[in-house]
């Protein structure tokens, strides 16, 4: 079966087994980082910078109060 006729009768599934079906798929893959902006770079710097200094940091409901919540 080619990929096109497989897409077309997995399309044809309840939405439940198509969520199934693309979650057994996903976990199939093997884990990659991609770091085309140096968005992950970045957040481990942040995370290491935290460890190092946690008052640098703020509360979760400081984050509320300043997004007025």
């Amino acid at each position: 079966m080619k990929l096109k006729e497989l897409q077309v009768c997995v399309m044809q599934l309840p939405d439940a087994q198509r969520a199934t079906l693309a979650a057994e798929l996903l976990c199939s893959l093997p884990a990659i980082l991609v770091d085309d902006d140096d968005g992950i770079t970045e957040a481990r710097r942040r995370s290491r910078d935290l460890a190092e200094n946690p008052a640098a940091g703020c509360t979760w409901e400081e984050i509320q109060r300043d997004l007025g919540r």
